[in-house]
């Protein structure tokens, strides 16, 4: 298809000599097929043979980039007295029914569309069952299903009793499997390969020990090893000093989550070229929320507390350090949604003190970058994939207005008024942080 939108006020995703998103009146945008073919003041273009759309003063801009999710799970909160979840009995439970499986598959898949239908157009999945992540790339590439872009790794790896141990990771007891795994995994066809370096706060034994280092350091250096040599790139769930150490040390490329960084850390991140990702969504609950709306253990609420600063901690000194910092939901996590990729924005504006401006260009342009694909998506340039959302309200002014969306393109595909499946529960919730 071919589309000519109109009348809008434009947000490019660059950034101008002020540190803040450009903003253009009086421009169109030609999409042709999947790719933009003109961006600016196009009043004496020939527009026959393009669909106008007509924007009528909304707000158009690069669509949302969302660096990490988990499409296993699709953030509905715990009951109250609900025993924890044994996720490694499940999996082992659920791998042996394959009409299971098989439903689980499409509950994925609905997910991964939830992600498109709230803004994102590309999406980074962190960590599933088994390669379902990567057949619902692949069906979308094929235009056999409906979800944004999608880089994924597939199954993690783990170590035993390491976080989501034999579920969304394998459990290497050695260097010698690690390796192993990352080239069993490899053969999935994943897009990164994904460790689970600490555990995490649902893990802690101890109140204020949350991110406790699980994978040696030497196995960590064994995969990494493996999967850069087979040309991945790796990320790691790590919520602590420590961690974040051994993460930078033996070879990870992005850090997810974070921790207060030392200066041998942000030394460390510029060594080895890293990125920050913040993913200041999932630690909220826990560490804001009374218990008796969390449904978390006391203990999960203190060590929530300390997980959420520490990212925010680690995203602020890394960007004060000129590291690069990218944004994730941690979709599939309690409370968080497949459709809130707009929330984390909001929160890195407000927790890590910058601009509405400066937050809608990481979790567009910044996180391409981050991707690899700064050349094909991230802002809207002639040439580039044709990724883009419209939204009512002037989002730079007010980031709610990303919440309800009147459209959003994906590689040249529109939908009009794209519309989740929501849990009012969690939103009413989640609102009261704004």
């Amino acid at each position: 298809m071919k589309y000519a939108l109109v009348n809008g006020h434009v947000l490019d995703g660059t950034l101008n000599a002020s540190n803040e998103m450009e903003q253009h009146e009086g421009w169109a945008i030609l999409v042709n097929d999947d790719r933009i073919v003109a961006v600016g003041d196009l009043a004496t273009s020939d527009l026959m043979g393009y669909e106008l759309i007509d924007l009528a003063g909304a707000w158009v801009m690069p669509g949302l980039i969302n660096l990490h999710a988990h499409l296993a799970a699709s953030g509905k909160p715990p009951k109250a007295n609900a025993k924890p979840v044994d996720y490694k009995k499940l999996f082992d439970t659920l791998s042996k029914i394959p009409p299971v499986l098989a439903v689980y598959r499409k509950q994925c898949a609905d997910l991964a569309k939830d992600q498109l239908l709230s803004g994102v157009t590309t999406l980074r999945t962190v960590g599933g069952i088994l390669d379902f992540d990567g057949i619902i790339r692949d069906r979308v590439n094929e235009g056999k299903a409906l979800g944004p872009r999608m880089l994924v790794c597939n199954t993690g790896v783990s170590v035993p009793g390491g976080h989501f141990a034999g579920s969304l990771a394998t459990e290497a007891s050695s260097l010698e499997e690690a390796a192993e795994h990352v080239r069993q995994i490899a053969e999935t066809n994943p897009d990164w390969i994904k460790l689970m370096i600490t555990g995490g706060v649902m893990d802690a034994s101890e109140e204020g020990e949350p991110g406790v280092l699980r994978m040696p350091p030497e196995v960590v250096r064994a995969a990494c090893d493996q999967a850069h040599e087979l040309g991945y790139r790796v990320c790691a769930h790590v919520e602590s000093p420590e961690g974040v150490r051994v993460a930078l040390e033996n070879g990870v490329d992005t850090i997810e989550h974070g921790a207060a960084p030392t200066e041998h850390i942000i030394d460390l991140f510029r060594e080895r070229g890293a990125a920050d990702v913040c993913t200041i969504s999932p630690a909220l609950p826990y560490a804001e929320m009374p218990t008796t709306e969390s449904h978390a253990p006391e203990i999960a609420k203190v060590n929530g507390k300390v997980v959420m600063d520490g990212i925010i901690a680690c995203a602020k000194e890394c960007l004060a350090a000129g590291i690069p910092v990218g944004l994730g939901t941690d979709s599939g996590c309690p409370f968080i949604t497949h459709y809130d990729m707009w929330r984390e924005v909001y929160y890195f504006a407000k927790y890590c003190d910058v601009t509405p401006s400066f937050a809608l260009h990481t979790a567009t342009q910044v996180n391409a970058q981050i991707l690899g694909l700064g050349d094909e998506t991230g802002s809207l340039e002639p040439g580039k994939s044709a990724d883009l959302i419209v939204c009512e309200g002037n989002p730079l002014e007010d980031l709610t207005q990303l919440r309800t969306l009147r459209y959003v393109m994906c590689r040249g595909k529109l939908i009009k008024k794209p519309r989740p499946k929501r849990m009012a529960r969690v939103d009413k919730a989640l609102d009261r942080y704004l």
